[in-house]
């Protein structure tokens, strides 16, 4: 479903701050690949969601969604296809709209734009229905700012507004990393119910091992703008968070001055 072939990017190129953010990188993701992402601090975790989302150029190498190139594709264009959620809450809604309006907007993503009415009625009845889904009550604050949510309100907001329009790919930029140990695991299961009806195919980065070894079908280390190892199935579901260690130290030859940059 989705091909980065060879893709290389640098930044600060020429200067003495330049860093090689992607390091030809190749990886093929089927239809429903639930794909959890792992490593170091600057391995180009973030940097291989923002070349997905368009948000730059590759300096060479291409990116290919349901047979579509969209290496040339603006941000906006991609966001047809792609749906983002981020590691800070406050990012992906509006504050000072409403609930209501801002599910208006996110259901209207990829679609022509025009004068009329921007909440119908089957609108917030829709909107209703899919916030009762995950129980926190937002189906009665409709009316309400977003502004005056919690930070787990609004990234669980975030995350039906993501999916209100079915995306070919959701990108999960550490979205619990900003909330506490309880909302996390709430937001990181109604993550896991999301993803499986709807079939989605997600790339989701995390600095927890446990979580990237106990959600999704299959696992890919970054280190160096590279990836490292990549497992899939029975090999994944059976690996533990020392075995990650061994297999990081085993291909990259080396063993990281501290092992916190991987786990936290």
């Amino acid at each position: 479903m989705i091909t980065l072939n060879q893709c290389t990017k640098y930044f600060h190129r020429g200067s003495v701050n330049e860093v090689l953010a992607l390091n030809q990188l190749s990886l093929s993701i089927e239809n429903g690949d639930f794909i959890t992402v792992i490593g170091s601090n600057g391995s180009g975790k973030s940097t291989l969601l923002n070349a997905l989302a368009g948000c730059f150029l590759l300096d060479s190498g291409s990116v290919v969604i349901e047979d579509r190139d969209v290496s040339h594709w603006p941000e906006y264009k991609r966001a047809k296809l792609i749906a983002r959620v981020f590691q800070d809450p406050l990012l992906g809604t509006c504050p000072s709209a409403t609930i209501v309006q801002n599910m208006a907007i996110a259901s209207r993503r990829g679609k022509r734009r025009g004068l009329g009415p921007g909440v119908r009625s089957a609108d917030r009845d829709r909107f209703y229905n899919e916030l009762q889904k995950i129980g926190l009550g937002l189906e009665k604050r409709l009316q309400d700012r977003v502004g005056l949510l919690s930070g787990g309100q609004r990234q669980a907001l975030t995350m039906v507004m993501a999916t209100l329009v079915r995306p070919e790919v959701l990108l999960l930029d550490e979205h619990i990393a900003a909330l506490d140990p309880k909302t996390a695991n709430q937001i990181l299961h109604l993550t896991q119910e999301m993803v499986s009806s709807q079939y989605l195919t997600t790339l989701m980065i995390t600095h927890n091992m446990k979580h990237a070894i106990n959600f999704g079908n299959r696992l890919i280390m970054l280190h160096q703008g590279r990836i490292i190892l990549d497992v899939k199935g029975r090999e994944k579901s059976s690996l533990s968070v020392e075995d990650l260690l061994q297999q990081f130290y085993r291909v990259q030859g080396e063993e990281l001055a501290n092992d916190s940059m991987l786990l936290t």
